[in-house]
């Protein structure tokens, strides 16, 4: 006789998944929300990638060959090129020359990109906006940026200064037109001209490539170039023999590749934390199943009962994970390929031109799902070798309570063996930090470790977890304590089931100290990257003499008194010997740095210099072995100067002072008293107000006492590297680990869920005792927060040592800066989104019935 389906052991557990679907989407959940984030990510690149291929201009389409020097250096003269213009099939050849010179016509130094350019046909890289394209010798078509910077418009001679041996040479040129560059990579000033006109202009010997259009190109439209015959390419190599020979679709491919390199850098970065939140997604699963198993114990017990081994119940179990996974992978891959498909018009709705995916990636989605129900796998595992060793007496019981049916010593010394690897590995590295000046640490290897330790530490929270909730709850449940019946009895459910809440809480700790390192970590290296800029150029320009020591007295004055000029600082350096080795010392106000930057200090504080104290920044503190307090002896002249600490900087100290002192002290030592430096900041923002700061300092540098370049000035903002690529990846990250708070946040409402099915019977009694719905709902919604309150505490608590750990092994020089108002938004949200988590739950446990709930039922 044919057994039933149902009969069997997988056929029940199969049947029971049927029969209560709920369970599947609890525990599916989280592991849907993994497979959506995967796939999300899979189409994420498609449309970044389509998007910045779409977008990318670089060579032409219609160039169908790409003729460059070459490892041999091949000429590449006029003569060459009227050769390739000669060969048949070639319908059209331009060379390119790339090269730049510096302006005259101004004190501060300026700079012009110079690129041939045929200016009009297929080949052409530029459009004309304005004027003409220069079609005779003396003239020269600029990009919008430089008539923005240099405050060029058609008709304005231009002076280059070229090069001649040991003298340089003006050539005095018209701008005759305003042109745009089709390149997407078209971000310095330049100037634009046809090759031979460019050759001439530069001396040029050769040029440095050759595009063609050849006939199989069938017009100048944007339609791509046909295969080039071999034949054709063959010819010519023969005509520029040594030469590189390439199809302009190899090029193009290489220039989009090129292209896509930062948004691939991105989403290398978008894998690394995906690890994360899939991580995270394990665990809330396997918290889960472990729930599930737990509240099926008795069907388990029953079917032990009846003869089902072990082996064949963790089977059916794992089976059942499998299935789960495997749904809920295919319905996360669904999700994001549908929402992959609504991004581009969306975003279009808001201005952001976004390219759909060319294609639909079937093997990364099949691989998703397979990924998916290997992670249910691996999630049910633990749980269904415990749940298939549940005695048959446990049939005879109404339930078992989670907590009771594990042991916890192996558990408790895996912990602490984690603990006691992860305090070892962070020691090591604590006392291998790098010092200022140190260039040969390995700081990849050193942040290895780090890692290392902090995963160590995650693992010992997990499984320490349990022993950590009851402290830390009693610590912070003292005002709930106090609040009434609710409050009293969300502490007590918390506190009464430790490894149901460290399973939940662990999760949000994850989410928590991921966010908060990383917070910190940002706010500490931008404070260092300003600090880097307030260093790097602490002023709009910078004039100092080219011979002399020092220079005019009144340069000052003069420069303060002309209205495109703001903040005119004038200071002295001068050289002096500590111990062995030279170093400058100067009297320039540090509090006169950039506007709205700060020099923060290692040791004491700059508001502490005054007469014989001294600021001393970071490497001759390393190397001197002081800090503030300490005394320091200096030489200049050959007579010593005994000056004390007043504080040590974080880095390198400004326009390369390594100490500091008040005017009066340098005075004293025998400085002369004219300064040797003067800066400036432009008095109104933008390029118009850079342009007008140049016309100023140019006035005050005519004439005969400070003209003919005895006083040179410079422009420094160039110097300060931008902190946008800093903000834009700390938004990136922070919203990538926004998705494992998004399935903490599910780890929650599931746990809450299943709790409120499993404690009916106790809901069913707090309300036959008087306890009313509202207070039933308040009790579980803080239940939930409670949860979030100890993941916030824990994943701090872990989080900040190992920020300030990753901070030093990053950049010695950074200061550690703790973001309190970010961190203490972060942990406020969480303990809300985890309450909001817990309000449907709670919802259907207020509205539990005392005379159905107090009735016995599974």
């Amino acid at each position: 006789m044919r057994t039933p389906w149902r009969a069997t052991v997988l056929g029940s557990q199969v049947a029971e998944l049927m029969r209560r679907p709920g369970r599947f989407a609890a525990t599916g959940l989280s592991l849907l929300i993994a497979a959506f984030v995967v796939f999300g990510t899979v189409m994420t690149q498609q449309i970044l990638t389509a998007t910045a291929v779409e977008k990318f201009r670089g060579t032409p389409e219609a160039v169908s060959i790409v003729v460059t020097p070459g490892d041999e250096g091949a000429d590449l003269g006029e003569s060459r090129l009227r050769e390739i213009r000669e060969t048949p099939g070639v319908v059209e050849a331009a060379g390119r020359i790339e090269d730049g010179t510096a302006l005259d016509g101004s004190a501060v130094e300026r700079y012009l990109d110079l690129s041939a350019d045929p200016g009009s046909g297929a080949l052409a890289e530029v459009r004309l906006l304005e004027g003409t394209y220069p079609s005779g010798p003396g003239r020269l078509a600029v990009n919008t940026r430089a008539a923005e910077e240099y405050d060029l418009a058609p008709g304005t001679p231009l002076t280059l200064l070229q090069p001649d041996g040991e003298a340089t040479r003006r050539v005095t040129v018209e701008v005759s037109g305003i042109v745009r560059s089709t390149a997407t990579d078209d971000a310095e000033p330049t100037g634009y001209a046809p090759g031979p006109r460019l050759r001439t202009l530069l001396g040029a010997s050769s040029y440095s490539r050759i595009d063609i259009r050849t006939d199989t190109t069938p017009s100048a439209s944007s339609t791509p170039s046909a295969p080039v015959s071999a034949e054709l390419t063959e010819r010519i190599r023969q005509a520029v023999p040594g030469a590189e020979v390439r199809s302009g679709d190899e090029v193009r491919d290489e220039e989009a590749r090129e292209a896509v390199a930062a948004a691939k850098d991105n989403l290398d970065l978008v894998t690394v934390f995906l690890a994360v939140a899939v991580g995270a997604a394990v665990l809330v699963a396997t918290s889960t199943f472990r729930i599930v198993f737990t509240r099926r114990v008795r069907q388990l017990a029953l079917l032990r009962a009846i003869g089902a081994t072990p082996r064949r119940l963790a089977a059916a179990l794992v089976v059942e994970g499998a299935v789960v996974g495997l749904l809920a992978g295919a319905t996360g891959v669904s999700a994001a390929w549908g929402c992959g498909q609504l991004v581009p018009p969306v975003a279009g709705r808001f201005g952001h031109d976004l390219s759909t995916a060319s294609q639909v990636p079937l093997t990364a989605a099949a691989l998703t799902v397979l990924g998916t129900g290997l992670l249910a796998v691996l999630s049910v595992l633990a749980p269904s070798l415990s749940a298939s060793r549940v005695s048959p007496l446990q049939a005879l019981r109404t339930a078992a309570s989670e907590e009771s049916t594990v042991s916890g010593t192996g558990r408790t010394v895996l912990g602490l063996v984690c603990a006691a690897g992860a305090a070892f590995l962070a020691w090591q590295q604590y006392g291998g930090l790098p010092q200022p000046g140190d260039t040969e640490y390995d700081r990849f290897t050193a942040l290895t470790a780090v890692v290392l330790s902090g995963g160590l530490a995650f693992l010992a929270l997990i499984a320490l977890g349990p022993h950590a909730v009851r402290p830390v709850l009693s610590a912070v449940a003292v005002p709930l304590r106090r609040s009434g019946a609710a409050g009293r009895l969300a502490v007590a459910g918390v506190g009464g089931a430790p490894r149901r809440a460290a399973s939940v809480a662990v999760v949000v700790a994850l989410g928590a100290c991921l966010v908060g390192s990383t917070l910190t970590c940002l706010a500490s290296l931008d404070a260092y990257e300003r600090y880097r800029q307030a260093v790097a150029a602490p002023a709009d320009f910078r004039l100092y003499p080219r011979d002399s020591e020092t220079l005019d007295r009144s340069l000052a004055a003069d420069l303060a008194s002309r209205p495109g000029l703001a903040d005119v600082t004038a200071f002295r350096t001068a050289e002096v010997v500590d111990g062995e080795y030279g170093a400058t010392i100067s009297d320039l106000d540090l509090g006169t740095v950039r506007s709205g930057v700060s020099l923060t200090t290692r040791t004491g504080s700059l508001d502490d210099l005054g007469p014989a104290r001294v600021v001393v920044d970071a490497d001759r503190a390393h190397r001197l072995g002081v800090r503030a307090g300490d005394r320091v002896t200096l030489t200049f002249e050959g007579r010593p100067v005994e000056l004390t600490v007043a504080a040590t900087l974080t880095g390198a100290g400004p326009w390369g002072g390594q100490f500091f002192v008040p005017a009066a002290d340098l005075t004293r030592m025998g400085a002369d008293t004219a300064p040797t430096t003067v800066t400036a900041n432009a008095a109104e923002d933008g390029a118009q107000g850079r342009t007008s700061a140049q016309r100023a300092i140019t006035g005050a540098l005519t004439g005969p006492e400070r003209g003919d370049g005895r006083v040179l000035a410079e422009d420094s903002a160039g110097q300060a590297g931008a902190s946008e690529d800093l903000r834009t990846t700390a938004t990136t990250v922070i919203m990538l680990l926004g998705l494992t708070v998004l399935v903490a946040v599910a780890g929650v409402a599931t746990t809450a869920s299943l709790t409120v099915v499993e404690r009916r019977h106790e809901f069913g009694l707090l309300r036959a005792l008087g306890l009313g719905g509202t207070a039933v709902h308040r009790m579980v919604t803080v239940e939930c927060a409670l949860y979030g309150v100890l993941g916030g505490i824990l994943g701090l608590a872990l989080g900040l040592p190992y920020s300030w750990l990753v901070v030093r092994v990053t950049q010695v020089n950074a200061p550690f800066s703790v973001p309190a108002g970010e961190l203490a938004t972060v942990f406020t949200v969480l303990v809300l989104v985890t309450a909001a988590a817990g309000m449907v739950p709670a919802l259907r446990a207020s509205r539990t019935s005392p005379t159905v709930a107090v009735a016995r039922s599974e």
